[in-house]
Parts: structure tokens; sequence; C-alpha cells
């Protein structure tokens, strides 16, 4: 079943997705202009408390979008693992954060706001962003100088459910109802400190409240699919993928693509930690079945020439994750045929001797030690076999934006 956000490119083109893209930031820059959002003294009389209009704006467009998301994704609609979500960098974020504060307060623009005073032909708005021009050629020469920082404080895709450990349906109703209480004292402070008379506001503003109030309860008791749901959602498709062994790539063909300079190969080991040791391959990790939850947050932000390979004894227990990680919505997700077991029988030559196997996933070789990666066969170099095999690999980009921003 196809469910939003939609792949563009592939629905209309190239040329059919910058034409929507255009329309979508048309409309947007419209509305800003229209609200008065390029206008730095309106912008700034926010933090002196006299005109809160963006922070009520953009506030009511930020939980808006939230209900109607978590709708969406409740109701199947939407796939909110293809939305991208910025991981967290928790102190460079808050340090970003504070200097952005600092060059609104001053400037009177945020960046989206400053490009909408430059299309409008506002001197302000063309000197806030040269600024901001100015400002990313200095971070870009100096960001090496503090890189530890930059990068410190990683958190991955880390959201506010998971944090408070409570349903997303019932953090979204807080999260609405936390901010029609703060948009209640936003006119307060207008009425005192910016002497706006509270006859002026729009009547509607209460119905306004009640229905999205009345959409947040709706996300509380629809829920959010789970895991379960998701791989339902696929079943169809991707377990005719299975079915037809599309997905199992052979020891010659995973060979050939470790040792592709142009690929990331991830190599993720299902065995025991037993297993594990005895043999594996080079930079092979070993994860256990509980901790797929958080290796598929880790590669749903990958980069787009990974490969992500899985493998058991057998087919059994990777084949498992394999089915958790795509309805995870991880991307360019393959098997090793056969497992480790087909692995050394190609490439382990006559070191070790087989043993009998009950066809459960196990071990179908007797070793003489336990070397993990320090046997030759853990990364055979390919030129010493004449590797043959129908490529299965076919990269696929991960749908959805790749990157957020200010308004």
């Amino acid at each position: 079943m196809e469910t939003f956000p939609l792949a563009l490119t592939t629905l209309l083109g190239s040329t059919g997705a910058f034409v929507i893209y255009a329309i979508i930031g048309f409309a947007f820059g419209y509305a800003l202009e229209s609200s008065g959002f390029g206008n730095s003294t309106k912008l700034a009389a926010q933090f002196y408390f006299k005109d809160l209009t963006v922070f009520k704006v953009m506030f009511t467009a930020i939980i808006v979008a939230m209900v109607g998301i978590f709708a969406a994704s409740g109701l199947g609609i939407l796939d909110y693992s293809l939305l991208w979500v910025n991981p967290t960098y928790l102190w460079p974020g808050i340090v970003g954060g504070l200097i952005m504060g600092v060059g609104f307060i001053i400037g009177g623009f945020c960046p989206g706001t400053s490009l909408v005073a430059l299309a409008t032909g506002k001197i302000d708005g063309i000197f806030f962003v040269g600024g901001v021009l100015f400002g990313i050629f200095i971070f870009g020469e100096t960001v090496s100088y503090i890189e530890p920082f930059f990068n410190s404080s990683y958190m991955g895709r880390f959201t506010l459910p998971e944090w408070l450990g409570l349903p997303t349906g019932t953090v979204v109703l807080l999260i609405v109802i936390g901010a029609l209480a703060l948009f209640l004292g936003a006119e307060y402070l207008e009425q005192v400190v910016g002497n706006k008379p509270m006859a002026e506001l729009p009547k509607w503003r209460f119905g306004s409240a009640g229905a999205l109030i009345a959409a947040a309860v709706l996300v509380v008791l629809i829920g959010q699919p789970n895991h379960d749901d998701r791989w339902n959602n696929i079943a169809e498709t991707m377990g005719q993928k299975l079915a037809d062994r599309q997905v199992q790539i052979t020891p010659d063909e995973l060979l050939h693509t470790i040792w592709d300079e142009s690929l990331q190969t991830v190599l993720i080991d299902m065995r025991s930690e037993t297993d594990f040791n005895q043999f594996h391959l080079v930079d092979a990790v070993n994860v256990a079945s509980e901790q797929l939850g958080q290796i598929a947050k880790e590669l749903q932000s990958i980069a787009p020439n990974t490969v992500v390979v899985l493998m058991s004894n057998d087919e059994l227990a990777a084949t498992a994750a394999w089915k958790f990680l795509v309805a995870e919505r991880v991307v360019n997700v393959y098997l090793l045929e056969g497992g480790v077991n087909a692995w050394l029988g190609r490439f382990g030559e006559d070191l070790m001797l087989q043993s009998q196997t009950d066809g459960d996933d196990s071990m179908g070789w007797l070793l003489p030690m336990a070397l993990g990666d320090r046997w030759a066969a853990s990364l055979p170099h390919p030129e010493a076999y004449a590797l043959l095999f129908d490529p299965k690999i076919k990269l696929e980009l991960k749908r959805g934006p790749v990157a957020g921003g200010c308004g």
C-alpha cells in the first residue's frame, strides 16, 4: 500500500518534483509576507512581549502539523518512519540555538523570514542574508577546530515520547494543551506590555482550540502503528521478494561488495556470542535480537551508498532480523545466502572439518579454535577466487527529505 510521504521524483520525475517544490516554497513565502513576517520590527517585538504574533502563528503551525502527522500515521495514511527527524546533538544544539536566538533579536529575522524580506527588497533583509552567507562561510572555514564539540552528545533520532517514556498520542495531547496555555499567557502579555485590547482578538480562536484538542484526543484513541502493523503493510511486496530469493546474496557477491570502494558495507551478525567468537567476518557487528530497535534507528540515517547485510549460521535468525529492519524502513538490507556456513564452505578451504548439524541455524563447521576474525576466511581477497554471481544488490534511496530548517 502506498503511503505518504510520496516519492515525488519517482512519480513526477526531477522536473515535476522541482515544480512542486517551487510552488510550495512560493506559497510559504507568500504566507509569511502576508502575515507581516517580512517585517523585522514585528518579528523583534516578540522578544519584548509587545507583539507575540510570530510565536502564536509558528507554534500553531507546529502543533497543527504534529497532530496531522500522528493522526495520519495512526490511520495508516502516512509512514512516520519515512519522515526526516533531525538527529539530536544535545549540547551543540543548545549552543547553536542560543547563537541563533541572539542573532534573531539583534537582526530581527530568522533565516527563512530574512529571505522573504530579501525577496521584497527590504534593505535590512538584504544585509541580514549577506550576514547569514558570511556566517556560513566562516563556519565552514573554522568548523574543523570545534569538530569534537560539534559532533558531541549525539543521541540520534531522539523524540519526546522516548525521552518521557509515554505513548506518542499522550505526548501530542500534552503538547497541545501546553501550547494553548502558552497562547493564553501570550495574549495576557500583549495586553499588559503591548497595550493590545483583547476585544480585537478573533472569537473563533476558542472553537479552533477546541477542535485541536479533539483532534489530539483522537490521536490518543487511535494510537500509532506497531512493528507488526508496519510489516503487515509491506508483507505482500517484501514477503514476495523474500520468497523469490531476491534479497539473498551469495558469498561471492558479498565478498565483491565488501571490497567495492564505492560502497559502504555494514555487516550484522545475528548469531550467538559463542559462535561469533569462534568465527566472524572482519568488521561484522554481533547484534542480539533485542538490540534491533536501536540498530534500526541508527541505520535509518546512513549514507545512501551503504549496503546492510545480515547473517546467521544459516538464514533463520537473519531472515527474522531482515523483516524487522525492512518494516522499520531501513533500505538496502540483504541476507547472506546460506549464512556463515555457506561462507565458510566457499572460502574456508580445508581449515575446518564439517560437523553434524541439526539444521536449526546452528554452526555447521567444527573449528579447531576460536579466533574471531583472525581466520584467513574472515576477509579473503577476491583476486584469489573466481567470483561468479548474478548481482542482486540494487541501491535504493530512502524516501523523504534530507534536511530541515527554520521557517
